[in-house]
């Protein structure tokens, strides 16, 4: 505990900081901007009939047109967390709001939606408006020069997470010996300039396969190591940029590169920040006041630290819960959210809904489209519990439109990493008296095949 305490009064610049708060709340701003720009809050949020929720979470729903105003506070948030003006109120209101947008519906899951959640409730706890902010120009006793340690190595732990769960979910025989989804995304690329034609070669999805997991798991220690920071970096821009090339993945790329920034020593966080001061015509010599922040002890005010710590916990045992469920992952998906499992597989799926009179025995097929975009009933056709939930949902609609008790069955087939499609629920179940929980749903088909790995 001792040595805990010095390494919480432990200080270091607050630059790194400033500059992650300025581009996070920045970049954020113009992926909010894009994303409504594109018309996606109509079609993806307002437009569809029936959403489908998270589970603990299906009050969160859009509220019609009234979601705009949610974009709107979102972004509004991004542009106070870039300046640091009413730090600590913005941070929150963007933590609340994008991840109310993220729970809108599971449709859009993203690894790098929850990433950036994760991340904006990391800096609820820091001061990031400490230094090179309004928030530090217009109240003195709030302007640090130099901060705890800890409040950047939380975001160094955060990218670390991200990075080697990633890799280690790599580790599988799909992914290394098969070269899959990789085999199966990069040929359709032929049309690219300049390396179109390579990636038609039999052996470079492998490459990429086998690079991209070393990258992953090694990543976070070539950026903590000062000698191989710089290279660390340049592979960082590398990789992001040719995902970003090959791959519709939005601003994720950015957010990315931005972040591994803190990684770097403050004098180049302060060089940045000087040509800021130039472009902006900002005094930075008023921030450099040479203040420290001092961590105080783990009782008291220190309570943002124990959260932090039991935040930190659930982020390494959290993506490791697969294990408490049999069967294959990628083909039940028990587990398989919110573990930064990135781009492993391509599944496809066909699901025919049948509802049958429970008294009369009269039943009928489903025109799933009556219901759901087609995106939406692009992504049910897969995953286990968009199609229970969407099969409790045509048992209550029915239900209401006066059919004694509808028994809702699936007929269901399923193709994953270019394996021939199979059978994929147990088309003699009753979903409509499923319930959804953490339990193994055992009316999934198990898999015929085998993927080994972590």
């Amino acid at each position: 505990m001792k040595r805990f305490q010095e390494y919480l009064n432990r200080t270091t610049e607050a630059a790194p900081l400033a500059t992650f708060r300025i581009l996070f709340g920045t970049i954020m701003f113009i992926s909010l901007v894009r994303f409504v720009s594109k018309g996606w809050v109509k079609t993806l949020y307002i437009e569809p009939k029936f959403f489908f929720s998270y589970y603990g979470f299906e009050w969160v729903k859009p509220v019609s047109d009234f979601t705009y105003l949610i974009f709107l506070i979102c972004s509004l948030s991004c542009l106070l967390i870039a300046i640091g003006y009413r730090y600590r109120i913005a941070i929150i209101l963007f933590f609340i709001s994008f991840t109310y947008i993220e729970l809108m519906d599971k449709t859009t899951y993203l690894n790098h939606y929850y990433f950036i959640s994760t991340v904006a409730f990391i800096l609820i706890f820091l001061p990031a408006n400490a230094y090179y902010s309004v928030d530090a120009r217009l109240k003195p006793e709030l302007a640090f020069q130099k901060i705890p340690a800890w409040c950047i190595d939380s975001l160094k732990l955060m990218l670390g997470i991200v990075y080697f769960y990633a890799g280690l979910a790599k580790i599988n025989s799909d992914w290394l010996f098969k070269a899959m989804p990789l085999q199966l995304w990069l040929k359709p690329q032929y049309d690219l300039p300049v390396f179109g034609f390579l990636l038609q070669k039999e052996w470079m999805p492998f490459i990429f396969s086998w690079f991209g997991m070393l990258y992953d798991l090694a990543i976070p220690f070539l950026l903590l190591y000062r000698k191989t920071r710089l290279i660390a970096f340049v592979l960082v821009v590398i990789f992001h940029s040719v995902t970003r090339i090959l791959f519709p993945i939005g601003m994720f790329p950015f957010i990315m590169i931005g972040a591994t920034l803190v990684f770097f020593d403050a004098k180049y966080h302060h060089k940045a920040l000087e040509y800021l001061s130039i472009i902006f015509k900002i005094n930075k010599k008023r921030f450099d006041n040479g203040k420290a922040r001092f961590t105080k002890t783990l009782s008291g005010t220190a309570i943002r630290i124990r959260i932090l710590i039991c935040f930190f916990i659930v982020q390494l045992v959290f993506p490791l819960r697969y294990l408490l469920y049999p069967g294959e992952l990628f083909w039940t998906e028990e587990g398989f959210r919110f573990s930064w499992r990135v781009m492993l597989m391509e599944k496809a799926g066909y699901a025919q809904f049948i509802v049958k009179d429970a008294v009369t025995g009269n039943s009928f097929y489903i025109d799933n489209s009556e219901f759901l975009t087609p995106f939406q009933e692009k992504q049910m056709a897969f995953q286990p519990d968009f199609i229970l939930e969407f099969a409790r949902f045509i048992h209550n609609y029915y239900q209401e439109k006066g059919m004694n008790d509808p028994i809702v069955s699936v007929e269901s087939y399923v193709t994953l990493n270019g394996r021939p499609s199979r059978i994929f629920i147990n088309p003699t179940v009753n979903l409509a008296k499923e319930k959804d929980s953490f339990l193994p749903k055992y009316w999934i088909i198990p898999f015929e095949d085998e993927i080994k790995g972590l």
